[in-house]
């Protein structure tokens, strides 16, 4: 008999219909993922199976007896830690053991706490409080604190969607490894598609609400332990990491596209003025092959304890409408390379010249798309692109430059959105809107700081495609701050892999030899995609445990000269 069932389950607020007629069959120590869009109805879905929430029909049942409410036997991990922060590690795990272990003595529940806390490697910080704690470590006195519970199923509500890349990684691994320690049911809700396929025995999606109901299941078959890297070359894993892609984004969305309307022909000030007006160059030779240039370009912070050096002698040159991506472990200093771009950070020493002139301050001429949009929440999206277009576009008429707003906000997909304020527009909308707005600028450089990053995986497929879309039309230099290996490769020209923070720099150059214009499902079918994929994985897990003994900055491949 199945551990866990449920029929022809439905749950509505109000008039709109969440889920709808959903069923599944859950056998004893299966590993199930749904991956599902935001607002879809995953954590509806959670909390149904958790008792927190109960359907309005159909049967939800755990090993033949209908959920009716929360139980030991369920264990819940939330996106968010929630964790007692007056309590240590310790205290916070025993409160779970102490709660079902009733019968044991102290020592024997003693031991149960120092095991859990063990098993998610948080022996170091058994006396700390939450606030002493990173996110990830906070995660993991969750997970711990869920396994002390000794539940028959552990409910995983996207519990790593908040946290970057490498802990993220850490600990998909830390799970893996439980999941075939403790052979318990576990239940994943995930927008990751990779995340899925490394933890998952059944990957099963829930199509976008209302009226979500469950797509086909997806089967992974792939020998465990599970190695991010190596599933790269593993045929099945390329196959089935396809066919999922394939599905979500039929289901999920259609790229968005401009009306018929054309781009007005007016240009920016920053492209008005003339060579002769410039601040004093010590290039003597300006050309489209050197048109960003980064000298020996340190970022030294004063700290207690001395200068801190995070970004030492980052050496990168780019030609003018070319885009890269920086990518690399959390701490590397991406960041910081992109903010001294833009003239909003300071450089220490070295140099960063944009069409021979010397970045100093901020300008429109470098528009910047931080991961957070930050609009202007009480103006519509017209407005909020408005107000830079009335100021770099001196000699166009009012009606010019109000084509060129409606030109990028139509270009991005919000044509039908343009007069709602930036206050009622969801998080992805909102992006959009910055995208739109820094494009409007007519910049010289667009400089993309991990744009995506806020948002879940299927939304950040959407709108890679129409970013992608918008700077084939433009061709402005960019680049884009990412820890996404598939965005990298999906964007770039080239892709700039830092070593580890502090006194980073770029360890390697790869050129991304990929036809445009580009399309996620067209790459995935492309046999050299993977190859590339594979090439900045394995950098990345050179460099997750600190630098490795070989200086990989001897071996920069595809430099531009």
């Amino acid at each position: 008999m199945s551990i866990l069932t449920l029929k022809n389950v439905s749950k509505s607020y109000g008039d709109s219909t969440i889920l709808k007629d959903i069923n599944l069959e859950v056998e004893a120590g299966e590993f199930i993922a749904i991956l599902g869009f935001s607002g879809s109805g995953k954590s509806t879905l959670m909390n149904i199976l958790a008792g927190l929430d109960k359907a309005d029909s159909g049967d939800v049942l755990h090993s033949g007896a209908p959920i009716t409410e929360p139980s030991p036997e369920r264990g819940l991990v939330f996106q968010s830690y929630s964790l007692m922060p007056w309590l240590t590690v310790r205290e916070n795990v025993a409160l779970a053991v102490n709660s079902v272990c009733k019968g044991k003595s102290k020592p024997e529940r003693e031991d149960l706490v120092a095991h859990y806390i063990d098993m998610v490697g948080l022996n170091h910080a058994v006396d700390r409080h939450p606030s002493e704690l990173s996110g990830g470590m906070r995660q993991r006195v969750s997970v711990a604190r869920a396994l002390a519970m000794q539940p028959e199923i552990l409910l995983l509500d996207e519990p790593l969607s908040a946290l970057d890349a490498l802990t993220r990684a850490n600990l998909q691994d830390e799970i893996e490894a439980i999941s075939q320690i403790e052979k318990k049911t576990i239940i994943l809700i995930t927008n990751d598609v990779d995340e899925a396929i490394l933890l998952a025995d059944r990957i099963i999606p829930l199509t976008p609400g209302p009226n979500a109901s469950f797509g086909p299941d997806f089967k992974v078959t792939i020998p465990r332990p599970r190695d991010r890297t190596k599933m790269n070359d593993s045929a099945e894993f390329i196959k089935l990491r396809g066919a999922i892609t394939k599905y979500l984004m039929d289901v999920g969305f259609e790229a968005a596209s401009a009306q018929n309307r054309v781009l007005p022909d007016v240009t920016a000030a920053h492209q008005l003025t003339p060579v002769a007006l410039r601040k004093a160059s010590t290039s003597t030779a300006i050309n489209d092959e050197r048109y960003l240039q980064f000298s020996q370009v340190h970022k030294v912070y004063p700290t207690p304890k001395g200068p801190l050096t995070v970004v030492e002698d980052f050496e990168m040159t780019m030609k003018k409408g070319e885009f890269v991506s920086i990518i690399g472990h959390s701490g590397c200093g991406k960041s910081t390379a992109l903010t001294m771009a833009a003239g909003l950070n300071s450089i220490s020493k070295g140099a960063i010249k944009l069409d021979g002139i010397h970045v100093e301050g901020a300008d429109p001429e470098r528009a910047v798309v931080f991961q957070a949009p930050s609009l202007f929440p009480w103006l519509s999206a017209i407005e909020n692109v408005a107000i830079g277009v009335d100021k770099v576009y001196p000699r166009a008429s009012r009606q010019e430059r109000q084509e060129v707003v409606e030109y990028y906000l139509e270009r991005v997909g919000l044509a039908d959105s343009m007069d709602k304020s930036a206050g009622d527009l969801s998080n992805g909308m909102q992006q959009r809107v910055g995208i739109a707005r820094a494009f409007a600028l007519s910049p010289k450089l667009l400089l993309l700081d991990e744009p995506f990053g806020m948002l879940d995986s299927l939304t950040r497929w959407e709108l890679q495609e129409v970013l992608m879309d918008v700077w084939s039309k433009t061709k402005v230099t960019a680049i884009c701050v990412t820890h996404d290996v598939d965005e990298a490769v999906l964007l770039s020209d080239r892709v700039c892999m830092m070593t580890n923070g502090p006194q980073a720099k770029v360890g390697k150059l790869m050129t991304v030899d990929l036809p445009r214009p580009r399309t996620r499902k067209a790459l995935l079918e492309h046999p050299d995609y993977y190859k590339y994929r594979a090439e900045v994985l394995q950098f990345l897990e050179d460099y997750e445990h600190g630098d490795p003994v070989e200086d990989q900055s001897e071996t920069q491949t595809g430099e531009a000269a």
